[in-house]
């Protein structure tokens, strides 16, 4: 079973006096209470308007527009006359991820007005928050339920097995019906059909943080860049951070000087992509032509050129090789696996085996079919599995091959830039089928 650590570096890159999510030492619900002040009353039509003007998305990684999720469920409870209920998602499997644990840390009353708020907009006469297993948060968040006498809708904390697909929608909803914490195939989206057949709304923490927020300063406030963004940061051997950034924040000063000198960077978690590191005198900012960032470029979607996902960011140093980092990235993945569906259960094993065989320096005469076969199984798992996660894995296989080509090549020929050094990311333990 993986250990769970919460995060102990907490970092705030903040501009100006911008309301923060993140507050650096942990609050009860006074301090929280003075420093933000009380959840508004709103009723739940204004709610859904306030995200529609506000322009908020999921911050979870599928950055679905959170006004349209909302209406769905609402439109579907009085459609069905079966009262919906509310889930924030605080589960965040992903081992090199930590942005989710801190806030529910150090800011739990923010989310738990932000379930108030979702609860109000969609008629929910319950709400559940599931927080990942042995980190403690169920302690955490019971005792921050316990201090809002009072509160609309009953919360309930749930564990979710610190696994990498417990978190993902369909397995959250069939844990919290007594089933396995793992993606199903269903007829009816959870919007519809979800906890206990009723209509569901499940929201990243982060997501419903940001609508507290909203709530208080309006959506004006929010669409004018003054909101901000979390994001876990590896850099090397360090430990890593989680860092409250402003909007358009350069990687170098979200991820360190060290970036200058790194050779590339992962962009969006185990289901992200690596990007190539363009050299100090090369062009600072990526672009659709070379897809390189270098230290000035922005950390957006739009800068990076590729999604955020799930808001990780790691630097890999010169002295680190992008191939056995993937490989064994790519092993977790396949292990992760819930086994349940053919791109997983065969594919996944297939890619990463692969990858790992191009892991170990020897002399070899076929990496052109071994990158090309790569390259056609990454395409046969994409989009056919119960979840994203033989997309998201495939996703991360094809863009090392991009990146780490000349590395792949020095493999090829028995070399490696860094040999013997164990890989830079945490993978955890996983057990097929666990």
């Amino acid at each position: 079973m993986r250990t769970t650590v919460l995060p102990t570096d907490v970092r705030s890159l903040v501009s100006g006096t911008s309301p923060r999510l993140l507050p650096l030492e942990p609050l009860d619900f006074s301090a929280h209470r003075a420093l933000y002040g009380s959840t508004p009353r709103i009723d739940g039509a204004r709610v859904i308007e306030m995200a529609d003007r506000a322009g908020l998305t999921g911050q979870g990684g599928a950055g679905f527009p959170v006004h349209r999720k909302m209406a769905a469920v609402r439109e579907a409870a009085e459609r069905t006359g079966r009262r919906a209920v509310v889930v924030a998602n605080g589960s965040e499997g992903e081992p090199a991820s930590a942005k989710d644990k801190a806030l529910l840390w150090h800011s739990p009353h923010l989310v738990l007005d932000g379930v108030e708020l979702a609860a109000t907009a969609v008629g929910a006469s319950r709400a559940f928050v599931a927080v990942e297993a042995h980190s403690g948060l169920r302690w955490r968040l019971r005792t921050a339920s316990e201090q809002r006498a009072g509160s609309r809708v009953p919360v309930t904390i749930v564990e979710v097995p610190p696994r990498f697909l417990s978190g993902q929608e369909t397995a959250l909803v069939s844990l919290l019906n007594g089933g396995p914490a793992k993606p199903r195939f269903q007829a009816r989206p959870v919007f519809e059909d979800g906890v206990d057949g009723a209509p569901t709304l499940l929201h990243n923490v982060e997501t419903l943080a940001h609508l507290a927020l909203i709530a208080r300063h309006g959506p004006a406030w929010y669409r004018s860049g003054a909101t901000t963004t979390l994001f876990t940061v590896h850099r090397g051997d360090a430990a890593p951070a989680v860092v409250e950034a402003s909007p358009g924040l350069s990687l170098e000063r979200l991820a360190g000087p060290g970036v200058a000198d790194a050779q590339a960077v992962l962009v969006g978690g185990y289901h992200g992509s690596w990007l190539p590191v363009a050299s100090a005198s090369g062009s600072p900012r990526a672009t659709p032509a070379d897809g390189r960032v270098g230290p000035a470029t922005p950390v957006t979607a739009e800068g990076l050129g590729v999604p955020l996902g799930a808001g990780m960011i790691a630097v890999l140093p010169q002295d680190r090789c992008g191939i056995v980092e993937t490989a064994a990235i790519l092993r977790f993945l396949a292990l992760e696996s819930a086994g349940q569906c053919g791109p997983c259960l065969n594919g996944l094993p297939r890619i990463a085996a692969a990858f790992g065989a191009l892991a170990r320096p020897a002399p070899r005469a076929d990496l052109v079919r071994v990158r090309e076969s790569l390259s056609r199984w990454a395409g046969l798992v994409t989009g056919r599995g119960a979840c994203r996660h033989p997309d998201g894995s495939a996703r991360l296989a094809l863009s090392a091959l991009t990146t780490f080509a000349a590395e792949a090549d020095a493999h090829a020929h028995g070399r490696c830039r860094a040999p013997g050094r164990p890989p830079m990311l945490p993978t955890g333990t996983a057990e097929q089928g666990a």
